[in-house]
């Protein structure tokens, strides 16, 4: 399949339908065992590291932060970046509500991978690192894994000011947030099921309405207390 410039390319699939190894290929994290993935035209395996990594930016599900402060995390996305710059990104990041509460603030340790800070936070600092980078690619892998009602909002924001203006692909579970898409491609086993806008997929790929009928029902799902703690 192939993502125009500019657009939101949405990757679906059951577990295992090989969503996150695409989205690892799609960035050269290793190569491809037959076909090509190009960029441009030009295949992935003729790019150096380097200008591959100029032009994509990938915030993976599980992130990793090193052990030195939360503004040096930010700034390996630019190392180059100023001081300003970092808090700039940090504050379109949405982390500038946790960042106050911290005593040194934004010159706190991570701590070993991370875990001074929440997964939420941990994946704003990360789309903080995406923003401050400001490639023209950016891949997503199950960028709202970490995403709660209470931080859904500052989340959505974050994600928002990651993708403005770029040629953006997404994996994500939560299919109602990628209704909106410009294509969604549907995944089954390692093959691409079908392509198309949310509405066409319904109508032509079964696949795609079993995944939107199990994401539908699982919205509706809830749990209520009734009198004396039961469960109703």
């Amino acid at each position: 399949f192939s993502v125009p410039q500019g657009s939101l390319t949405a990757l679906v699939g059951e577990s295992g339908s090989g969503k996150s190894t695409l989205a690892k290929l799609l960035v050269h994290f290793y190569d491809v065992s037959d076909g090509r993935i190009t960029l441009g035209g030009q295949d992935l395996r003729d790019i150096t590291l380097a200008s591959l990594n100029d032009h994509i930016s990938f915030v993976a599900q599980e992130q990793f932060l090193f052990n030195t402060t939360l503004l040096e995390n930010i700034r390996l996305g630019k190392p180059g970046a100023t001081d300003a710059e970092v808090l700039a990104a940090a504050e379109r990041a949405q982390c500038g509500e946790f960042l106050r509460r911290l005593e040194k603030g934004i010159h706190t340790m991570a701590g070993d991978g991370g875990k001074q800070l929440s997964g939420g936070e941990r994946q704003r600092i990360a789309l903080a690192r995406a923003i401050l980078k400001d490639a023209p690619i950016v891949v997503l892998d199950e960028a709202t894994a970490f995403l709660d009602p209470e931080n859904e909002e500052k989340m959505n924001a974050a994600i928002a000011e990651v993708i403005r203006g770029k040629t953006v692909i997404v994996i994500a579970h939560r299919l109602q947030s990628i209704v909106g898409a410009d294509q969604i491609v549907v995944l089954e086993q390692g093959q691409v099921a079908g392509i198309g806008r949310h509405e066409e997929l319904r109508k032509t790929c079964p696949a795609y309405e079993t995944l939107w009928q199990a994401a539908e029902g699982s919205a509706a799902w809830h749990v209520s207390a009734g009198k004396g703690g039961e469960k109703a």
